[in-house]
């Protein structure tokens, strides 16, 4: 069974910059992606940025050029280096993975609040 546990979220004024973390345990080498998803007031969870199997990278328009997404295999950890932080990105941010049969594995998530 895959466990994700994120780290990182918090408070943090418009302009500013945040980074998460997320420390996955199981067999996670059945990913077929491994992401950051989140979750605004609004109650949907969308996609903010994901590994895919092929190797590429993918983010959501609103984050591109201001977010980036890195991992370190060895320490099964993935992160999401936030700058330039905007009012809109208050959500809460939740790791994700899914496996070759479609199943979604999820943390509890940590909230990013951007206020100033």
């Amino acid at each position: 069974q895959v466990h994700l546990r994120e780290s990182g979220g918090g408070l943090v004024q418009p302009g500013g910059s945040l980074s998460l973390s997320c420390v996955a345990t199981g067999p996670i080498s059945s990913a077929s992606s491994v992401g950051w998803y989140r979750q605004g007031p609004g109650g949907q969870r969308d996609l903010v940025a994901r590994f895919t199997s092929s190797g590429d990278t993918d983010y959501a328009d609103s984050v591109k050029d201001r977010f980036t997404m890195s991992r370190d295999v060895a320490e099964r950890t993935i992160y999401l280096h936030m700058t330039n932080l905007k009012l809109e990105d208050t959500a809460k941010y939740f790791c994700n993975l899914y496996d070759w049969s479609g199943t979604a594995f999820w943390g509890l998530g940590v909230r990013v609040i951007v206020s100033s």
